[in-house]
């Protein structure tokens, strides 16, 4: 009741500032976005405030594609640091270094889209529309390098806006709202969900569970949700653990709980550090409802695998072998997962391959090139075990030739974990998988994309 009278509260604001200002919606549609932006940083009336950052708003929202992209490079040209003011700042700082001059720099160097961006944030909305704004900028970025420090800004401020203190974690089933279910259907990008009853067998069972965190500016929009299995062993592969017609095991049986698929839902959030620990915090949950519970493990899909072979392979110094290659390259008919001589071949190519891919190689800024495994690692897992052919569905051969792995998260050194990687960018492995890594393999460094 209190956020519903809020957001009447600011939305009664918005109108009058608008009637304050004499312009109407069509008026403003017509207008210049860029010109709306500097206008509200103008201004330093409430009402006014709220009308502007609606207007914007509304009017990027209901604006054609090459108007949004205008005032996005707007953004990029007219809204960084006030350069005189910076200016002065600098030589200030430099006749006298003290704090207060150390502060005025600080402010100084901020770009004014920064403020922009929090004086928008007030009105009805707006933060989901920032979120779909710095959604529609990445998909600009290879095209527009020029659009990277205003991408930089939006990284900047939801990093603080999305701070684990203000999530909020949700059991999701069957009994949860229609309206957050169908988005679980919509974003699951790990294995889709085929319709309502798909999602049922996922949410029903009673060896099955899922997890949602929620912001309480997006109410209904899952951030992030976990798809957990509840088993007795450490699996190995996907379709079991998707089998329609498997017989469900009781809760008070299982041991182990699986996280098999870990969906971030929200484009405009990519590269935001929703806190590490996301995962220990529902592993924790768990093993409180269930104290029989005793292993935490993902089985994971491995997205970078297939191009970063491709990349290592190419050549005769890629580390392989004539044989070697010859087997590489009949991997791309995806018919190969049904022959036993085949399959045996590649796996003797493929494992060893992968060791070296999840311990080896890195992007330009250290981090391992895996995205999943970036994810883990950070929440401080450890690389647990390779399962060869653990998904032979079209886009499991297509992006890891078939391969998945195990994450562990043992509750007593996630944080022991996590700290050798943020601070060492060191991978936590199993021994078993550090034995099957190829010395005789080159390793390069690839663009960080994230």
């Amino acid at each position: 009741m209190a956020a519903s009278f809020f957001n009447d509260l600011v939305q009664s604001l918005g109108e009058r500032g608008r009637s304050l200002l004499g312009w109407s919606r069509e008026a403003v549609r017509t207008g210049d976005l860029a010109d709306i932006a500097e206008a509200l940083l103008s201004r330093r009336g409430e009402a006014s405030g709220v009308a502007l950052a609606r207007t914007l708003i509304e009017g990027y929202e209901a604006a054609p594609l090459e108007t949004r992209l205008a005032f996005l490079t707007a953004l990029a040209d007219r809204f960084g640091p006030d350069e005189a003011r910076l200016e002065a700042a600098i030589e200030t700082y430099r006749r006298d270094p003290g704090p207060g001059a150390v502060a005025d720099l600080h402010q100084a160097a901020e770009s004014r889209r920064q403020e922009l961006f929090r004086r928008l944030n007030v009105a009805p909305g707006a933060t989901a529309a920032l979120v779909r704004m710095r959604a529609e900028l990445i998909a600009h970025l290879s095209a527009r390098p020029d659009l990277r420090a205003v991408d930089a800004d939006f990284l900047h401020l939801f990093g603080s806006w999305f701070n684990r203190g203000f999530l909020v974690m949700r059991p999701i089933d069957w009994s949860t709202p229609a309206t957050i279910l169908e988005r679980i259907i919509r974003y699951e990008a790990v294995h889709a969900i085929d319709g309502w009853n798909d999602l049922r067998a996922r949410l029903e069972p009673p060896d099955r569970r899922c997890f949602a965190f929620f912001h309480p500016q997006l109410a209904d929009e899952p951030l992030i949700f976990v798809e957990v299995a509840l088993t007795s062993e450490m699996p190995a592969a996907i379709a079991p653990l998707l089998d329609p017609e498997r017989a469900p095991l009781r809760p008070k049986d299982a041991t182990t709980a699986v996280f098999y698929s870990i969906s971030n839902t929200q484009a405009g959030l990519a590269g935001v550090s929703f806190g590490h620990f996301l995962i220990k915090q529902v592993a924790e949950d768990l093993k409180r409802d269930l104290p029989n519970l005793r292993t935490f493990v993902t089985l994971s899909p491995v997205p970078g695998f297939a191009r970063w072979l491709k990349g290592v392979s190419g050549t005769e110094e890629g580390g392989f072998d004539a044989d070697e290659r010859e087997v590489l390259a009949g991997l791309a008919d995806p018919a190969w997962a049904g022959d036993p001589e085949q399959v045996e071949a590649a796996r003797r190519v493929l494992v060893g391959a992968a060791a070296t891919y999840f311990l080896k190689a890195k992007t330009d800024r250290g981090r391992p090139v895996d995205p999943v495994a970036r994810f883990h690692l950070g929440n401080g897992a450890r690389l647990e075990r390779l399962n060869f052919l653990g998904d032979l569905s079209p886009k499991g051969l297509r992006q890891s030739h078939g391969l998945m792995v195990n994450y562990c998260y043992d509750l007593s050194e996630i944080e022991r974990n996590h700290e050798a990687y943020a601070e060492k960018r060191e991978v936590i492995a199993a021994p078993a998988i550090r034995k099957l890594a190829r010395p005789d393999l080159p390793v390069r460094e690839l663009a960080d994309a994230s």
